[in-house]
């Protein structure tokens, strides 16, 4: 699943290319697997690059590259810290997923908001701006100086979505320590301070539709059909609801590699591999 200007949609890839088809509130989804798991290859410069092998992936996992191209993937990625050169101006941020999940990070100015919404961040605020360098230097002040990670296991944010504070609640955690961020003396000369603007995530996840849920969608196999009225999308993570009421949470990350076909009863069936979740969520951490 992407998220751009318009919203969440699905990334598609095949012999005509790319192409995106939009994820909609309300709507009914119905997918059956037709075949084995393959390697997506590796994406650069606004292009797929097959994978020269086209090998099989492991049916459970996020990942849908074989170890070839996943090494060429980490060859060139700022979020590895494998490229030191890029000219391009960065963000410094500060994201909240929930009580007590707030998070700093970077991403490429050119990309807006796009690395907040692939995270499932339900509220951010810019820090500064300027070289990647400078950037990275600001993250790992930050860091260290508020006591915040730079990465947060997804199984946490996705535990605390359900029956999050109010808007307010959302923005103080993030007032709070953008003011004590931009008052560091170590903060690194070529990057610009910005100001606090919170920007809240809930209408564009769908966050009011996500009361509970019941399970979570950990691997497929051939054969298998994932359905359901779509109530909210966040990060990565389809929320459906299925004909009988069960709230499912499908990370589409364990779509990726799978050749999916619409399904003709939209009815969950053999083949999916599920985790249920208990009713305290709290119980996961």
């Amino acid at each position: 699943m992407r998220w751009g200007g318009g919203g969440p949609s699905f990334g598609w890839t095949g012999v005509g290319g790319e192409r995106e088809s939009s994820v909609r509130f309300g709507e009914t989804v119905a997918f059956r697997v037709g075949g084995a798991r393959r390697c997506l290859g590796v994406w650069r410069g606004g292009r797929r690059s097959v994978c020269p092998g086209r090998d099989a992936v492991p049916v459970r996992g996020t990942r849908a590259q074989c170890g070839e191209c996943a090494g060429i993937d980490r060859a060139r990625s700022v979020a590895a810290d494998t490229v030191a050169d890029d000219p391009r101006p960065y963000h410094v941020y500060l994201a909240w997923f929930g009580d007590g999940l707030v998070k700093v990070g970077i991403t490429g100015v050119a990309r807006g908001s796009a690395r907040l919404l692939e995270q499932g961040a339900v509220a951010y605020t810019w820090l500064g701006r300027g070289p990647l360098m400078a950037a990275r230097r600001a993250e790992e002040l930050l860091r260290v100086a508020l006591g915040v990670p730079d990465r947060i296991p997804y199984e946490r944010k996705r535990a605390v979505r359900a029956g999050l504070g109010d808007a307010d609640e959302r923005g103080g955690a993030l007032v709070r320590a953008h003011a004590v961020a931009v008052g560091l003396g170590e903060w690194p000369e070529s990057l610009e301070r910005m100001p606090c603007r919170v920007v809240g995530h809930g209408a564009a996840f769908g966050l009011a539709a996500i009361d509970r849920v019941d399970a979570v969608v950990a691997g497929l196999a051939e054969g298998a059909v994932v359905a359901g009225a779509v109530a909210a999308a966040a990060g990565p993570d389809l929320h459906l609801v299925e004909p009988g009421g069960r709230r499912l949470v499908v990370d589409t990350r364990v779509l990726a590699g799978w050749p999916l076909e619409r399904a003709a009863v939209p009815v969950s069936g053999a083949g999916v591999l599920v985790r249920e979740v208990p009713a305290v969520q709290s119980g996961l951490f």
